[in-house]
């Protein structure tokens, strides 16, 4: 019995300390992902403001990432550059840089 008093607190803290790492990895890599997500927003905003409008395709894409990167917590200029894609004409087929 006094085998289990002495290594039950020990046990414990050792999953709580690994629990707590988890979360410190799980924490990095959502900011992590959420960076590479806004450089992708931003490439994607300044392209297809200068070209004046924005292929169907990639509409939809700039629409799920930024979803995906509100979901994690992001917002600010990206939700300005949002509202600026969406007042974009959308266009059928694709957008070659030379337009």
């Amino acid at each position: 019995m006094q085998t289990y008093i002495v290594t039950l607190p020990i046990l414990l803290g050792y999953i709580v300390w690994l629990l707590k790492r988890q979360k410190m990895d799980r924490d990095a890599n959502a900011k992590g992902t959420m960076l590479l997500l806004r450089v992708q927003l931003i490439e994607y905003h300044d392209k297809y403001m200068s070209l004046g409008c924005i292929p169907s395709y990639a509409y939809q894409n700039f629409c799920e990432m930024y979803e995906a990167y509100h979901a994690l917590g992001g917002n600010g200029m990206i939700t300005k550059m949002y509202e600026e894609i969406q007042a974009l004409h959308i266009r059928k087929g694709t957008v070659t840089d030379e337009e």
